[in-house]
């Protein structure tokens, strides 16, 4: 045999490796990227945050909060029963437990993109997208209950375009019945599956739409069994949402992620270029109109003019998924499974990806190394956190997230929450004038006058002045955090 056969010889062998070379190079970029970024001190600024610290606490909600009636028992039941199990196994703290939370809700989400595709780098192609068009990545980077509700719906929005041909077989109602009852018992939103079930109904894919909107029943009674609370956990999750959404009288003093967003036109630019390489490049694939995954792009971009988490956590994932998919069919048809040069472009998209999303741009990825916290164990603040039984006051959510993250054992309570319109009615109306207002000082003196010398009242604000809010006293606790507390006879002057 001569040098050059010998040369042909090894090279055909190496390349039936080729394929599984790129599910490694695939998969060690969606673990690499979450492990880099908690690796720069990285921490979400909200809700991850209070689920580990509520792990942490082994409290009740109704022990953190002050809360209305509607709010009976915990509304994303199974994830904090995970973590708090996770506390009491592994003996985690809190920043432990939102690290395990970030890194694995970032994997989840892309395993169940990547699980279905022949070529994974059609994944890490549309994740790199998502994050040069709408930075769609940081959202999976926030360690919430919702992600897994994201990788569900991932996964069926494969599974139908693997089986679309044949209807619904007893594996995929298994399947869509176990995704739909984890969504439910982990993250509780339960009734936003309307909307996958209607975009396969307006796609004319209707034996898997009512499949799916049977399997959801199912789930959702299932998921809900689980929490032991059959009924009342679904029909608490529906009061909670239309509290969340009813009870403002603009959009701009909701949550921010309840606010609207703007259309994303950049999106649809870049989604008119998809349309063109359809046609350019002749792609077999299913056409729009007969295409859930594209429906559910549409309805998530309209209904984002109302919310834009429709657009973010509906609309983004299925447009992936298209994606995903188109740029699947391209490869198949331009580089052989064990080409080379198709190892080459894996190498190419899983560098750019990986340096595209971990990249600390406008510092995005380490803002918490700065961020100060107040804690009870400082005695710098001895006398200015609550006293036993307190409430801590704030019209600051992010004040609420930080100072119970680093105070799980506090034997307070806060009154704004992670919700506001779970606060008991004349409080959300208090809450709801101050930020009518733009956090003018008046409009806080109900609550001033309410406060118990054992109470506390957070107000962000820079040191050069406190608070023009009369009749309390006040501390410069933290970089950009104010307390103020009832004036207290033979006390030293606030600092």
């Amino acid at each position: 045999m001569t040098a050059d056969q010998d040369h042909f010889s090894l090279r055909d062998s190496l390349r039936r490796y080729v394929p599984l070379a790129a599910w490694a190079i695939a998969l060690l970029a969606v673990l690499l990227i979450p492990l880099k970024i908690v690796g720069y001190g990285y921490l979400p600024e909200d809700d991850a945050l209070r689920h580990a610290a509520k792990a942490v606490s082994g409290k009740t909600w109704p022990e953190i909060l002050v809360l209305n009636p509607v709010y009976k028992m915990d509304h994303e039941f199974g994830w904090n029963w995970l973590l708090t199990k996770l506390h009491g196994l592994e003996n985690w703290d809190a920043e432990s437990l939102v690290i395990f939370s970030v890194v694995a809700l970032f994997v989840l989400v892309n395993v169940a993109g990547l699980f279905w595709l022949k070529r994974p780098e059609a994944w890490l192609a549309a994740l790199l997208a998502a994050m040069l068009l709408a930075l769609i990545p940081m959202r999976f980077m926030v360690g919430r209950p919702y992600l897994i509700t994201i990788a569900s719906l991932v996964f069926i929005l494969f599974l139908w375009r693997a089986r679309r041909n044949a209807p619904p077989r007893t594996p995929a109602i298994l399947m869509m019945i176990a995704l739909t009852a984890g969504s439910t018992f982990f993250h509780g939103s339960w009734y936003l599956w309307v909307l996958p079930i209607a975009s396969f109904l307006l796609a004319g894919q209707f034996r898997w739409g009512i499949a799916l909107g049977l399997c959801w029943v199912a789930g959702v009674f299932i998921g809900s069994l689980m929490t032991g609370h059959p009924i009342e956990y679904p029909v608490q999750a529906l009061q909670l949402a239309f509290l969340a959404v009813g009870d403002h009288l603009t959009q701009r003093t909701m949550a921010t992620e309840l606010q609207p967003f703007a259309g994303d036109t950049l999106t649809l630019v870049a989604f008119g270029g998809l349309l063109a390489l359809r046609s350019l490049a002749k792609i077999n694939t299913v056409p729009l109109g007969r295409d859930p995954t594209f429906w559910l792009a549409v309805l998530g971009w309209v209904f984002g003019f109302k919310v834009a988490r429709f657009w973010v956590d509906w609309g983004w994932p299925a447009l992936m998924v298209l994606v995903a998919s188109d740029i699947q069919s391209l490869l198949e048809t331009r580089l052989a499974e064990d080409s080379f040069r198709r190892l080459g472009l894996v190498c190419v998209l899983a560098g750019a990806t990986y340096l595209g999303v971990t990249c600390d741009y406008n510092s995005r990825w380490t803002g918490a190394l700065v961020q100060q916290y107040l804690t009870a164990d400082n005695p710098d603040l001895k006398g200015w956190m609550p006293d036993k039984n307190g409430i801590l006051y704030t019209a600051n959510m992010a004040l609420f997230y930080q100072t119970f993250f680093k105070n799980p054992h506090g034997d307070w309570r806060y009154m704004l929450g992670f919700e506001p319109t779970w606060m008991p009615t004349n409080d959300f109306q208090i809450y709801h004038k101050i930020m009518w207002n733009f956090n003018d000082g008046k409009a806080y003196a109900p609550w001033v006058q309410q406060m118990t010398p054992a109470d506390r009242l957070l107000v962000s604000g820079s040191g050069d002045g406190a608070p023009d809010i009369q009749g309390l006293e006040w501390k410069y606790g933290a970089s950009g955090i104010w307390i103020g507390r009832l004036p207290r006879t033979n006390s030293a002057p606030a600092k």
